[in-house]
């Protein structure tokens, strides 16, 4: 990392550090979940249809002995590290509307009018890792999307856009042996890229210094606090030294090691991102940077999107797949207005089933990446929360309610899984005092919902 994005990224950091000093005070003595990886897919699931049908996506039977349905199919080998949730609902405020429920969806707020849970954990929880908060995406900027398309948001009513190209991300994680060791007995020319930004640390702290003196009372104070966040940046820039895979830390699986991380982009034509048919091979690779990011102590709090509301992104052209069809464009949002009946004879329904079973399989990788990798007396999935949900309910009519959320993971040890959870009628901003909880944060509210946690779903 050169010296220009470096400044800039401890610029960035630094101008987070005020909220720090009003993190909610923390839960002690629970389990407690180290990360969490929020999963979006776009365009809701064949729910509960205008004529009630019932859903094909939700699970029935009781709180153990459920059964899932046809699209979760996927999911049954983590069935037991799964919450299935049964009548969550964002609330009637823009009933109907995919750019309503995007704003809504990590908010818990109408209107996006508030701090998405992502970005609230990302300076609480996760205010210690070098990158607070990871925010990728598979074509969610594609047609120059506009804000209401994305899911993060820092501040009430503004979102972000998250990194679109897998290999610019991994770059900017794992760019410039970040977190490699020098070899015994290295020469200084070949010192770790955390000593030169100690140094470019060392160089602005005295520009400031030099700056002070010849400035007045007023500017003399500013420039103080600008100090105080280059110190900050500093301790944590030095606490890379004991990142997952450094001397004196716990081992991690040897490939893809943090000393040397791989992306498998080999196949990649970063020229053409927003082609449909390279869409799975770029959400499969942000996931990969997402779950070796948190391997390495990069990242507590990662948001993966997929696509965005609305998404035209064409499925039908995903080759390997159930809805490949080279002679058809099927795209996401044609397919979920299947029209008033779940209709295994019409096309829009039957491609529409088979889209979201896609992106099951999808979330259904993820786990498995996190299962893969062994920490502590289990795997990074035992110690992980993984929410997975879309904007809407069903695709056709748009509701906000019976939202199909999932979350999986043991959250080190912080969840009660293997269970379907009914809650009748809850809002969803519940789930999100829930995960807090879960991540050792004393929250009783999010949004602009009341509630606390939800009953059952905290060990």
């Amino acid at each position: 990392m050169n010296r220009r994005h470096f400044l800039r990224f401890a610029a960035a950091a630094a101008g987070g550090l005020p909220l720090l000093m009003h993190a909610p005070r923390a839960l002690a003595q629970a389990p407690r979940a180290r990360r969490v990886i929020f999963f979006y897919f776009p365009d809701g699931v064949p729910g509960r249809s205008s004529v009630d049908e019932p859903s094909a996506w939700h699970c029935t039977g009781g709180a153990r002995d459920f059964q899932l349905s046809t699209v979760l199919a996927p999911l049954a080998p983590f069935r037991d590290e799964t919450l299935f949730f049964n009548g969550l609902s964002m609330g009637p405020t823009d009933m109907g509307s995919h750019p309503g429920g995007a704003v809504k969806l990590l908010t818990a707020a109408d209107g996006g009018r508030g701090e998405s849970i992502d970005q609230h954990l990302a300076r609480t929880a996760g205010a210690g890792a070098p990158f607070r908060h990871v925010y990728l995406g598979a074509m969610a900027n594609a047609a120059n999307a506009s804000g209401d398309k994305f899911i993060s948001y820092p501040s009430p009513g503004q979102s972000v856009p998250p990194e679109d190209d897998p290999v610019r991300a991994f770059e900017r994680l794992f760019g410039g042996g970040v977190i490699a060791s020098p070899p015994p007995n290295a020469p200084p020319s070949q010192a770790p890229a955390r000593d030169r930004r100690l140094r470019v640390l060392d160089a602005a702290l005295g520009d400031l210094n030099d700056v002070r003196a010849r400035a007045g009372a007023a500017e003399r104070a500013r420039l103080d606090l600008h100090a105080d966040a280059l110190r900050e940046v500093e301790r944590r820039v030095e606490a890379l030294a004991m990142t997952p895979g450094a001397p004196g830390s716990d081992p991690l699986p040897a490939s893809p090691s943090c000393d040397a991380p791989v992306l498998g982009a080999a196949e990649l034509d970063r020229g053409r991102l927003y082609a449909p048919e390279q869409f799975p091979l770029i959400l499969r690779l942000q996931t990969d940077v997402l779950v070796q990011a948190m391997a390495c102590g990069l990242t507590q709090v990662g948001v993966l999107q997929a696509s965005s509301h609305t998404s035209e992104l064409i499925m039908s052209r995903f080759p390997g797949t159930e809805m490949f069809d080279p002679g058809f464009d099927m795209r996401s949002h044609q397919a979920s207005h299947y029209g008033p009946r779940h209709d295994l004879e019409r096309r829009e329904y039957r491609d529409y089933v088979a889209q979201r079973r896609w992106y099951v399989a999808q979330f259904t990788y993820l786990l498995e990446q996190l299962r893969a990798r062994p920490e502590g007396d289990g795997s990074m999935l035992d110690y992980t929360l993984v929410f997975c949900g879309s904007e809407v309910s069903d695709g056709n009519t748009h509701y906000h309610d019976d939202m199909p959320f999932l979350l999986s993971g043991g959250g080190g040890g912080a969840l009660n899984t293997g269970r379907l959870v009914d809650v009748g009628y809850a809002r969803h901003g519940r789930l999100w005092v829930t995960l807090a909880r879960a991540m050792g944060q004393n929250l009783d509210r999010f949004g602009d919902q009341d509630g606390g946690p939800l009953d059952g779903v905290l060990a």
